[in-house]
C-alpha cells in the first residue's frame, strides 16, 4: 500500500480552516470536489498537526489546492484575514471515516484571502476537478456547505470593517 493510501494516513484532526478566496471586486473562487461531483466550495482543510497554527494551515491548504502562494509580492500574508468566525458542525457521514473513531464534529475557522483579479489557479486534481469565479451572491448560492455560504455572504461586511 502506498504512503498516500487513505488506509495508511493518520486520522484527520477535527479542526480546520475555510479560506474564501476573492478579488477586490468580490468575485469568489469556488472549486468542485473530486470525491463529490457537484459539490462546490472554497478552500478548506484540516490542520496537519495539533501544533500547526491556523495561518500555517491556510497557507498550506491554499497552496496545495490552488497553487496560490500566500506570502509573495502578488499575494502578501497581509491579504489573508482571520474573519473571527468559528463554526462547529457535524461531519458528513460520508467523510467520517477519515477521522478517529467517535469523532463526529469539526471546528472550522473562517478566513478570507484577497487576490488580484486574474490570479492563476492550478487545481490539485485528486482533490478538485473544476473551478469558477462567481460574484459573491452567486458563489454563496452555489456552495453545498451552509457555513461556506454564510462566510461568503459576510464578505462585504468584513471588507468594509477592514477599510
Amino acid at each position: 500500500m502506498s504512503p498516500t493510501s487513505p488506509d495508511t494516513r493518520p486520522p484527520k484532526i477535527p479542526e480546520s480552516v475555510l479560506v474564501v478566496i476573492h478579488t477586490p471586486q468580490l468575485e469568489v473562487l469556488l472549486i468542485e470536489r473530486a470525491d463529490a461531483p457537484g459539490y462546490w466550495q472554497s478552500v478548506t482543510g484540516s490542520k496537519d498537526t495539533p501544533g500547526e497554527s491556523l495561518v500555517e494551515t491556510c497557507v498550506r491548504e491554499v497552496r496545495e489546492e490552488t497553487a496560490i502562494a500566500i506570502g509573495t509580492a502578488a499575494v502578501p500574508l497581509s491579504a489573508l484575514r482571520d474573519c473571527g468566525l468559528v463554526n462547529v458542525y457535524e461531519i458528513y457521514p460520508r467523510w467520517r471515516a477519515r477521522y478517529a473513531p467517535g469523532v463526529t464534529h469539526n471546528t472550522e475557522h473562517v478566513f478570507a484571502l484577497e487576490v488580484p483579479a486574474g490570479t492563476p489557479v492550478v487545481l490539485e486534481p485528486r482533490e478538485h476537478v473544476a473551478l469558477r469565479w462567481l460574484p459573491w451572491r452567486e458563489a454563496a448560492d452555489a456552495c453545498f456547505s451552509p457555513s461556506n455560504a454564510e462566510a461568503i455572504l459576510h464578505l462585504p461586511r468584513w471588507l468594509a470593517e477592514r477599510a
